[in-house]
């Protein structure tokens, strides 16, 4: 099999499919295009009132790829992990050239949830997130959304559908209609960098619950 590169692998998230491994210590990387795609669209996340009042408290901190490696190997901690060294070296090197990008979610000083993903035009293509406390992924989510739509993003891929996803907001639509909306989001350019994160979690509340 030819070696993947991060050529290879950004090529592939601009047509439309990902790379996955059996489990952590496979050697192979095999390329994923589903029949139906999960997305997040940007203007319909969901914020029930149990996590609006979690967002509101200020227990916690948020950050943008100040541990990118941490989240990754967050995301890989559980028994069954398609994240293989390969994959996890191939992201981080992404990360370096500032088309990978994670957002962390931080207790007490410690790294508690977060979430990473790939960059490609105006396109956010969430790769995986955990939680190691109550809420810290739905925490990560809603802040990234935030975040892409202050930032000029217009497509949030979450690749499957989880009941955790859809709750959020996650719907599940067909490759072609992924495939269109990933077309139009090529042909402009978004930057995650071109606004701090929010500066609270109430504005985040704020922002999402008045246009979704």
């Amino acid at each position: 099999m030819e070696s993947v590169t991060t050529d290879l692998l950004l090529h592939a998230y601009r047509s439309g499919i990902f790379p996955m491994a059996e489990h952590r210590n496979d050697p192979e990387i095999f390329w994923v295009d589903p029949r139906r795609r999960g997305v997040i669209p940007l203007d319909g996340f969901h914020i029930s009132r149990s996590l609006a009042k979690r967002l509101r408290r200020s227990d916690y901190m948020v950050t943008l790829n100040r541990d990118f490696l941490g989240v990754v190997d967050g995301c890989a901690d559980r028994q069954e992990t398609w994240i293989s060294a390969e994959i996890r070296d191939l992201y981080s090197e992404l990360n370096a050239m500032g088309k990978a990008h994670s957002l962390e979610v931080w207790m007490e000083g410690s790294l508690v949830g977060g979430v990473y993903g790939v960059t490609i035009g105006t396109a956010y293509c969430g790769e995986s997130m955990f939680s190691r406390r109550t809420d810290a992924s739905k925490i990560a989510l809603a802040w990234l959304v935030d975040l892409l739509r202050r930032t000029g993003f217009t497509l949030f891929d979450t690749q499957f559908i989880t009941p955790h996803l859809a709750s959020l907001g996650g719907v599940e639509i067909p490759r072609a209609s992924y495939r269109a909306q990933l077309a139009e989001a090529l042909l402009h350019d978004a930057d995650i960098l071109s606004a701090p994160l929010a500066s609270s979690g109430q504005d985040v509340v704020q922002r999402i619950t008045q246009t979704s």
